[in-house]
């Protein structure tokens, strides 16, 4: 019996496709609003929000989360957050503000909710799109803005457990910690936040940790910790290394006292710990450290120094694949799990597919998203007005990437494989857009786009 045809797409091909409402693909629409750029965004979910909407299934958002840059530091480009918001927002108050922003320029008459994106594909020089209801839609171009934290990194651990064993994006409150013993594998600033949950709620509470941190509180001398270090930046790295490590071991004392393994690296070459509460519960032994989980047996954990633990419920902070489910791995390119694209953003291999949201830093992104997003939206209108122009770029990106260490070496671990220094990869795209002679984000330039909104308000 012949196979059923293809259904007939609907041309869209005057447009580009953003995959996800989340931030990366806010930041977006935005740009590609000001640049003139037609688009559609499609959103699985009922409302914009992404990860930050606790109610959203595969969130790995929990009740306690909270920002772990500071309010100052993280906003998009000339939207800055609500003046009586906290110095570190709560997962809801992060919600709330990318609506307002949403709503502030227009956006949300761009978003199809409630629909999946289950495939792309090359379509010639454009893009076949498949979603959930079967629609087939075809599309100039397409910006993946799904996401790095949804997709649970599960690590094999020998033996049998008895007990309830589930990855922490399965976790929303400190409810389900109350009465048992809860081992927190993984010492990511999320592990740490649910560890601290279970130092208050649980009957017993430990903390695995494969290596050691260093762990940065909130404030400092007053200030959020990255309003504090971005006064230091001006300082030559080795200087500022040896203040901020003289300045923790002032704050903190020796964190070895409480069971903690020495860091295997030197200060700010790994995902900053940002996290006042750690060392609080473990001086009250409310919470406990113990080695890297060495097997299972039976109801107990037994860890890499031959110690046991027996507990009810292990929780596996472990953190997450990079993952692009609607699209083959080949039109990528990969180093393991790490996605490898220029700047983080532009595609080796395709002209018009894009990776926005795709990039790790110490420091809050929503502008780097907003600077990444100006500089996909020019490039595809200097496609369609100044070809040689398009031509020059494209050959720029293939030259190699820039080195966005900032001449740190950051630790060897899945988690750092898209690592940049925020500094040096703020810095890289300023170069790069001076270069390309693409309009500047400037106070005041989206202004035009709210008016447009009608003005609404945050």
């Amino acid at each position: 019996m012949p196979a059923a045809p293809s259904p007939a797409s609907i041309d869209r091909s005057e447009r580009i496709c953003i995959v996800g409402a989340g931030p990366a693909g806010l930041a977006q629409a935005r740009a590609f609003k000001r640049a003139g750029v037609p688009f559609d965004v499609i959103e699985r979910h009922r409302d914009l929000g992404g990860l930050w909407d606790l109610e959203n299934p595969g969130t790995p958002m929990y009740e306690s989360a909270h920002f772990i840059s500071s309010k100052g530091l993280s906003a998009f480009f000339d939207f800055p957050m609500p003046r009586d918001y906290p110095d570190y927002p709560g997962h809801a108050q992060i919600l709330e503000y990318l609506r307002a922003f949403a709503r502030a320029y227009g956006l949300y008459d761009d978003v199809a909710f409630d629909t999946a994106v289950t495939r792309a594909e090359p379509d010639g020089p454009a893009w076949r799109v498949t979603l959930g209801n079967g629609e087939v839609r075809r599309y100039r171009g397409l910006v993946c803005a799904n996401g790095m934290n949804w997709d649970p990194a599960m690590p094999d651990i020998p033996g049998h457990f008895e007990g309830e064993l589930r990855h922490a994006v399965t976790y929303r409150s400190g409810a389900e910690l109350e009465g048992r013993r809860v081992l927190v594998v993984g010492g990511g600033n999320s592990g740490c936040d649910i560890a601290c949950d279970a130092a208050q709620s649980a009957r017993a509470a430990f903390l695995s940790l494969r290596r050691g941190y260093t762990f940065i509180p909130k404030h400092v001398f007053g200030l959020p910790a990255d309003v504090f270090g971005a006064r230091a930046g001006v300082l030559p790295l080795p200087l500022r290394r040896w203040a901020f490590q003289a300045l923790l071991r002032l704050l903190n004392g020796d964190p070895a006292r409480y069971g903690l393994p020495k860091p295997d690296h030197r200060i700010f070459e790994s995902h900053p710990i940002v996290n006042s509460l750690v060392l609080h519960h473990l001086s009250h032994g409310d919470l406990k450290v113990r080695p890297d989980v060495k097997e299972f047996a039976g109801n107990k954990a037994v860890f890499a120094d031959g110690s046991e633990e027996a507990v009810d419920l292990v929780l596996l902070a472990t953190g997450y694949d990079t993952t692009i489910p609607y699209m083959a791995r080949e039109h990528f390119e990969w180093a393991g799990n790490h996605l490898e694209a220029y700047m983080t953003a532009f595609n080796a291999r395709h002209d018009t597919l894009f990776t926005l949201g795709f990039v790790n830093t110490a420091a809050g992104v929503f502008e780097d998203f907003d600077r990444l997003a100006h500089l996909i939206a020019n490039h595809l209108a200097d496609q369609d007005h100044y070809l040689e122009k398009a031509r020059e770029f494209r050959e720029l990106t293939k030259a190699g990437q820039p080195d966005l260490s900032g001449g740190l070496r950051y630790v060897k671990s899945p988690r750092h494989a898209a690592y940049v220094q925020h500094d040096r990869f703020r810095a890289q795209l300023e170069k790069l857009r001076r270069r390309m002679a693409w309009p500047a984000l400037t106070p005041g330039c989206f202004d035009a786009l709210r008016s447009a909104a009608g003005g609404a308000a945050r």
